[in-house]
């Protein structure tokens, strides 16, 4: 039985994703992976009991993006003529990317190796990345004589600026964490053993946040990027009539005039 793409595991609020093809650095793309990765982030939306995700690779890679001895073959996503291939993008490799873009928690790259072309791209679509001090990030397609086909283009000049981004895509560079964290392409780079430990303590600290009002905290920072100033206003009043009326908003409010850390329940 062919194993999975995605590992789910469940720790208390936090669950982590991980990304489970290191024979091949973890690379994307082949048939059903953007299903699989889907409905991992599909379940995840639907949990209210989960407030964080962690986003991982196994073995040496984060992921090293789109598989190219399929693309020597020509087959998966890759294969037929031009339209099969635009439809391998838009039924499969866009799934991945938009189904971790559109998970409504919080999610944490936990960048631990290679992150490279549609793999980089992947880890930006997650709101924080922290990285192993030994990872390496690029975003080479025209190296293979491609454009990025995932969305990269809309979401790198957001993630680093019009300039850094520019300058990654069109010399094909790949760049250590160090440089990474300089770009604000990760929020900072650690040791290699002590990446999980402060992923999954970010996770913990984001995790005893009151669950709604985070959702929607998250949803209106996202739409903040691209929607006007009228329209989140408009947005912003809504979600906070909402978060008025929770009791996890009278918790924290009972916490502060009574001097303790508030416990939130989701209510």
């Amino acid at each position: 039985m062919t194993q999975p793409l995605v590992l789910t595991e469940k720790r208390g609020h936090v669950a982590i994703l991980t990304l489970n093809r290191p024979e091949a650095m973890n690379a994307l793309g082949a048939p059903g992976d953007g299903d699989q990765v889907a409905a991992a982030c599909e379940a995840i939306n639907d949990d209210q009991e989960i407030r964080c995700v962690i986003l991982t690779g196994a073995g040496k890679a984060f992921s090293a993006g789109g598989d190219v001895k399929a693309m020597k073959a020509r087959e998966g996503a890759f294969g037929g003529n031009g339209v099969a291939v635009r439809d391998g993008y838009r039924k499969n490799i866009h799934r991945i990317v938009r189904a971790i873009y559109g998970l409504e928690v919080p999610s944490i790259a936990a960048v631990n190796g290679a992150a490279i072309g549609l793999g980089c791209d992947v880890a930006c679509m997650t709101d924080i990345r922290i990285a192993a001090d030994t990872a390496k990030f690029g975003v080479t397609f025209l190296k293979l004589g491609l454009i990025p086909g995932d969305g990269g283009a809309w979401l790198m000049p957001r993630t680093v600026g019009m300039s850094r981004a520019a300058e990654l895509l069109f010399t094909g560079d790949v760049i250590d964490a160090a440089k990474a964290a300089e770009w604000g392409l990760i929020s900072r780079a650690v040791p290699s053993a002590d990446l999980m430990g402060e992923a999954l303590a970010l996770a913990e600290r984001i995790a005893q946040q009151p669950p709604h009002a985070l959702r929607m905290a998250k949803s209106l920072l996202k739409h903040g990027q691209t929607a006007s100033y009228d329209t989140l206003m408009e947005m912003s009043a809504a979600a906070q009539a909402i978060a008025h009326h929770t009791e996890d908003h009278m918790e924290g409010v009972d916490a502060i005039l009574e001097k303790r850390q508030p416990t939130f329940r989701g209510a």
